[in-house]
C-alpha cells in the first residue's frame, strides 16, 4: 500500500518527503503514544526495580524507533524473560519505521533510472538480505531476528507486488486466482500452526508467510473463495483495529505475568486477548482514527505532537534509568540485595529478585 502511494506520487511529481512522514506520524504515533502513556502507572506499581529499569530503556528505544536494537542486545524474542517485557513487540514497528526512513529516499534517488534498473537494484538488495537472513538464522539467530538488514527482504516482497500491480492488472482467470489465493492462505495457516520457537527464522522458512501474503494480495480478487472469506464483516473489523490490537496485546500479557507469578491458565489468556481487542477498539475509535483526520488536526499539530511525544517519553525513560528503576527509593538493605541482580538478564535470577522484594 505504502509503496503504491509513493510510486503514484513520484510518477505525477507530487511526492513530498514531508507529506510522507506526516502520514506515517498520523498512522503510527497517536495510538503508540496512548498505549505507552497507559503503561506508565502499571509499570510503576507492578514492576520491580530490575524490570522497571528495563522498561525505562524501552521507552527511550521505542521513542527513537530503535527498540529492535535494544531487544536484540537484551534477549531473544522467544526466551522466557521476553514475555515480561511490556514493549517487546515494538521491535517490528522499529524495523518498519527504519525501513520507511530509508526506502522513500532510495526511490527518490533512483527514480531517474528506468524501471528495469530500479527493479534490478531492488532485486539485488532483496537477494543480499535474503541470503544474509538464511545464513544468520543458523549462526546469529537473535541479530537476524531483530535487525533490518535481515528483515528488509520481507518488506521488499510487498514492494515487488506494488510494482507489479502498478504496471499490470490482476490475472483474469478466476480458476487461477482461486488456486493461488487458496494456496497462499494455506501456507500462511501452515506457518501459524507448525512454526514454533525452534524454527530457524527468518530465512527460507519466512518465505511461507510472506509469499502467502503476496499471493493473497495478487489473487484474492472478487468472486474468489478467499476474497469472500476476508470480506466478512467481523474479519474486516479486525483488520481496521489490527494496528491498535498489535499495540495492546503484549503490555496486557506482560503486566499480567508480573502480577500473577504463577502460570496463567488458557482461559485467562483468552480473557486477556479479548481485553486486548476491547482496548484496540477504544484506541482506534477515539485516538487512532480521529487524529488521521486532516480537517481536524493540521500537519503542524501532528508534527508538534510527534516531537513533544518523543521528548516526553524519552525523558521519562532517562529519569527511570537515573533512579535505577526506583531502586534508590528503597531501604538501603533492599538496595544491597537488588544491586546483585540489577544487571543480569537471566530470567530465574530476576524473578527471584522480585520475590525477595515482595517478601
Amino acid at each position: 500500500l505504502i509503496t503504491s502511494i509513493i510510486i503514484s506520487e513520484l510518477y505525477s511529481n507530487k511526492f513530498s518527503i514531508v507529506n510522507f512522514y506526516e502520514r506515517r506520524a498520523r498512522r503510527i504515533l497517536p495510538a503508540l503514544f496512548f498505549m505507552m502513556f497507559c503503561c506508565l502507572p502499571f509499570s510503576w506499581f507492578l514492576l520491580s526495580p530490575i524490570y522497571l529499569k528495563d522498561f525505562g530503556q524501552s521507552l527511550i528505544a521505542v521513542s527513537t524507533f530503535s527498540s529492535n536494537i535494544l531487544f536484540w542486545h537484551e534477549s531473544g524474542y522467544f526466551e522466557t524473560a521476553s514475555e515480561l517485557k511490556p514493549l517487546l513487540h515494538t521491535w517490528s514497528l522499529a524495523i518498519e519505521e527504519q525501513y520507511y526512513i530509508i526506502f522513500p529516499i532510495f526511490l527518490m534517488l533512483v527514480w531517474h533510472l528506468s524501471i528495469k534498473w530500479i527493479l534490478i537494484s531492488l532485486s539485488l538488495i532483496f537477494l543480499s538480505s535474503f541470503i544474509l537472513a538464511e545464513w544468520g538464522a543458523y549462526n546469529y539467530p537473535n541479530a537476524t531476528f531483530f535487525l533490518l538488514p535481515t528483515r528488509g527482504w520481507e518488506l521488499l516482497v510487498g514492494v515487488f507486488v506494488a510494482f507489479y500491480l502498478n504496471y499490470n492488472d490482476h490475472v483474469k482467470s478466476l480458476l487461477f486466482n482461486q488456486f493461488l489465493s487458496i494456496f497462499g492462505f494455506v501456507i500462511i495457516i501452515f506457518a501459524i500452526i507448525f512454526f514454533d520457537n525452534s524454527t530457524p527464522f527468518p530465512g527460507i522458512n519466512a518465505l511461507l508467510p510472506t509469499l502467502g501474503t503476496a499471493l493473497l494480495i495478487l489473487s484474492a480478487v472478487p468472486k474468489t473463495i478467499i476474497h469472500k472469506l476476508l470480506s466478512l464483516q467481523p474479519i474486516v473489523g479486525v483488520g481496521l483495529i489490527s494496528y491498535s490490537a498489535y499495540l495492546w496485546h503484549q503490555p496486557i500479557l506482560a503486566f499480567s505475568h508480573h502480577y500473577y507469578f504463577e502460570e496463567m491458565s488458557d482461559l485467562f489468556i483468552l480473557f486477556l486477548s479479548f481485553l486486548s481487542f476491547l482496548m484496540a477498539w477504544f484506541s482506534w475509535s477515539f485516538i487512532e482514527n480521529p487524529l488521521r483526520n486532516k480537517n481536524k488536526f493540521s500537519r503542524s499539530f501532528i508534527l508538534k505532537f510527534a516531537l513533544y511525544g518523543i521528548i516526553f517519553f524519552s525523558s521519562i525513560g532517562v529519569w527511570i534509568n537515573s533512579i535505577d528503576g526506583g531502586l534508590k527509593f528503597l531501604p538501603e538493605q533492599q538496595q544491597k540485595v537488588f544491586r546483585r541482580f540489577i544487571n543480569p538478564s537471566d530470567y530465574v535470577v530476576k524473578r527471584h529478585a522480585e520475590i525477595l522484594l515482595k517478601d
